[in-house]
């Protein structure tokens, strides 16, 4: 999940463990060698999370850090520079996912949809979870209002990284693709900017480094570790038989995760394909039910989001208190700008770079637009927020889901384990992909990568290792960094491609395959 692994997941999914349940997981796990492993990362980690968490003045006497003003201004910068592409591309995106332009011959992996679940798998998890009720908690309602206004502003990074991806991707004699910022920011500015070549390979190795750190932490690490303690939680804590069994739970994760990345991107497509819309559907169903539920405060609800966006109540820490809030869980939550779901979208069976970028705009609109929408509206409507002593993050949500369905708690514990799973999955691709990059394309160098992955799953649920979780998280942020501004050189590449592909679909040049079917 987020990211998830990222930034948003990481304080948000700590508060998945109960304090008790931690403590107790900590007593029954080699708690040495988690230390000796934390103090030798410990500096290096503080170090990248002073310059990537640096602050910066923007007024009023507030600061935003650095790595979240590197994603705001990124995604008005492509919003604008391509004249709203997230609105004016958004039916073109739906049917290209929906396969209306998608032709068999076409070289890539696999279909628009299914690069489409892959990176969402990537993205949508327990930031879109306990992330909303953590900026609800601290910035009050309004906050959603703009967590809205960044995920539609994302989407025009998202479009912009994803299009060059394809673009500048590698297909191999078997068929077979890499692709992603690494293969971007080497190739794209050697081709336009001869001079930086060496800076742009610099930028590619610099990004597969923090996305292989990112993977094996954050993407699995962090996941399985989370996941267990949820299961434990749930299951009775001490008394459960899960306690002190860590290694084994993530040694059965080990071995599904096994299962399905050993088979490359086409197996992981085909499980995203199908697990993203069923996550999807158990989480929409749940809170359109409680919204239905209690229709009569849908309309105050979106009254309090709309106001308090503007008119926030002075404990909420005012207006730009609020704005920032929405802004940090939508950066954190749906990746636009960290380049990871470019790795992803790279994959996809098409001729056009432009027509992958239209697809994965859809990528922030589903990650916080709607699954974020809906988690605000059932917490404002529930009033959860205004009860004292129920937490936040992801205490909060399920406490407010749990008010209207009792058993929701435990839906709660599978939808944990179903984002955490798919996210390794992807992230798997992610890290191995980079690795390929660094160290060449091989299946000794692509089954290694997947073997170390697995073993980081086994550890990750059975120790205690805080400053790696901080380190790779870390490492994920920094990714921005270099990918940005690969995507900021080679924007004009973008808005080439962009303009000849749009009169290119009007002129009826790219075929319409649905409205104008192929003669037999």
């Amino acid at each position: 999940m987020t990211a998830v692994v990222r930034r948003s997941t990481l304080p948000c999914a700590a508060l998945l463990a109960l304090s008790a349940v931690q403590d107790a997981t900590a007593a029954t796990t080699g708690s040495g060698m988690d230390e000796a492993i934390n103090a030798a990362l410990a500096p290096v980690s503080a170090a990248v999370s002073t310059v990537v968490f640096y602050p910066i003045p923007i007024g009023f006497g507030v600061s935003l850090p650095f790595v979240l003003l590197w994603l705001i201004v990124a995604a008005l910068f492509f919003t604008l520079y391509f004249r709203f592409i997230n609105v004016r591309g958004f039916v073109q995106g739906f049917r290209l996912v929906r396969g209306d332009f998608s032709r068999k011959d076409d070289p890539g992996e696999v279909t628009h949809f299914q690069a489409l679940a892959t990176a969402l798998s990537g993205t949508v998890g327990l930031g879109n979870i306990a992330g909303v009720a953590i900026a609800i908690s601290i910035g009050g309602p309004g906050a959603t209002f703009w967590m809205i206004v960044a995920g539609l502003l994302g989407m025009s990074t998202k479009f912009a990284e994803c299009t060059l991806g394809v673009k500048y991707r590698t297909v191999h004699p078997d068929g077979s693709i890499s692709g992603g910022p690494m293969y971007y920011l080497s190739r794209g500015i050697a081709e336009q900017y001869p001079s930086l070549k060496k800076f742009g390979t610099v930028l590619a190795v610099v990004f597969s480094l923090c996305c292989i750190g990112g993977s094996l932490g954050a993407g699995n690490m962090f996941q399985a570790n989370q996941t267990y303690q949820q299961m434990l939680a749930v299951s009775g804590g001490a008394e459960s038989w899960l306690f002190g069994r860590g290694w084994l739970f993530g040694l059965g994760m080990a071995v599904l995760v096994a299962v399905v990345i050993i088979g490359g991107i086409q197996s992981i497509a085909k499980v995203t394909g199908k697990l993203v819309p069923l996550m999807a559907a158990l989480y929409f169903s749940c809170s359109v039910y409680i919204i239905i539920a209690d229709f009569e405060n849908v309309g105050p609800a979106f009254n309090a989001i709309v106001s308090g966006a503007f008119t926030p109540e002075a404990g909420y820490g005012g207006f730009i208190g609020v704005l920032i809030q929405g802004f940090r869980r939508a950066a954190f939550s749906n990746e636009a700008g960290m380049g990871s779901a470019a790795i992803a979208h790279s994959a996809s069976r098409t001729r056009e770079p432009v027509s992958e970028g239209l697809v994965a705009l859809w990528e922030p609109f589903i990650d916080t637009v709607v699954i974020c929408t809906l988690t605000a509206l059932v917490i404002v409507i529930t009033g959860m927020y205004q009860v004292e002593g129920v937490g936040d993050g992801v205490q909060l949500t399920s406490m407010a889901y749990a008010s209207v369905l009792s058993w929701f708690p435990y839906l709660l514990a599978v939808s944990v384990f179903l984002f955490a799973f798919s996210t390794m999955l992807a992230w798997s691709y992610y890290g191995e992909k980079s690795a390929c990059y660094l160290f060449g394309e091989s299946r000794g160098v692509s089954l290694g990568f997947k073997l170390l992955f697995c073993i980081g799953i086994v550890i990750g649920a059975s120790s205690n290792l805080g400053v790696v979780m901080d380190f790779a998280d870390a490492m994920i942020l920094v990714m921005a960094v270099p990918n940005l501004i690969g995507v900021y050189l080679l924007a004009p590449v973008i808005k080439r491609e962009l303009t000849s592909y749009m009169a290119r679909v009007r002129t009826g040049e790219v075929r319409n395959y649905r409205t104008n079917p192929a003669p037999e």
